[in-house]
């Protein structure tokens, strides 16, 4: 049989000891939780709704801790590009030559983005597409960036052509992204990935030959 800890002067009838202890919410964990719904379904289709509950909290708090569904958005899409989005930085190092790295780049992003069953594709490059203009903003500041480090890296052995050369990778890896998240499968994505390397390949082999 349990006994009343040692010290406890309370008595059975106050209200300190009928009311039950909250709850603390833990908002890190939420992020989480969150994250993977968002990633899944897209941000438009997640509602209110739909992530009190997954959350296990109500309405109020969720906009305490976070101050809207789109500042949610926003904690989650920041957890997704430090732990689970393309390390374009340690691919695209230095060392390596130009083709070879990019041509890695797009066979990561390839496995990446069909590593889930469920959660496919990149979650900023999906966000990019939300209805919501405050959501779709934060994804494409992501995307901004992303496309930034991109071209400053071809800049450094192709400064002509990095823009182009540049905006041909960002598009072939948010095409990558919308085929994971349409149902293409692994091998297939991978395949397209490789072609389109060896697509990059050429455009330099053609620039080489062009100059000399």
């Amino acid at each position: 049989m349990s006994q009343k800890p040692a010290g406890s002067t309370r008595s059975k009838g106050s209200p300190s000891s009928a009311r039950p202890s909250r709850r603390q919410f833990d908002r890190e964990a939420g992020v989480l939780i969150a994250k993977d719904l968002f990633h899944e379904r897209g941000y438009d289709a997640v509602g209110i709704s739909e992530l009190v509950r997954a959350l296990d909290i109500n309405p109020p708090s969720l906009y305490a801790a976070y101050g809207n569904k789109a500042g949610l958005f926003e904690r989650c899409l920041a957890v997704y590009v430090e732990e689970a989005n393309l390390p374009a930085d340690r691919i695209l190092t230095p060392d390596r030559r130009l083709g070879e790295a990019i041509s890695d780049l797009l066979l990561h992003a390839a496995a990446l983005y069909t590593r889930s069953k469920s959660r496919r594709g990149c979650m900023a490059a999906e966000g990019m597409r939300a209805d919501d203009p405050q959501a779709r903003a934060m994804a494409s500041a992501y995307a901004d960036a992303s496309a930034t480090f991109i071209e400053h890296y071809i800049s450094r052995t192709e400064p002509q052509r990095a823009r182009e050369l540049a905006d041909y990778v960002v598009t072939t890896l948010q095409g990558l992204s919308a085929s994971a998240r349409a149902g293409l499968s692994r091998p297939r994505l991978a395949s397209v990935a490789r072609l389109a390397g060896e697509a990059f390949e050429t455009f330099l082999n053609t620039r080489s030959t062009r100059a000399s």
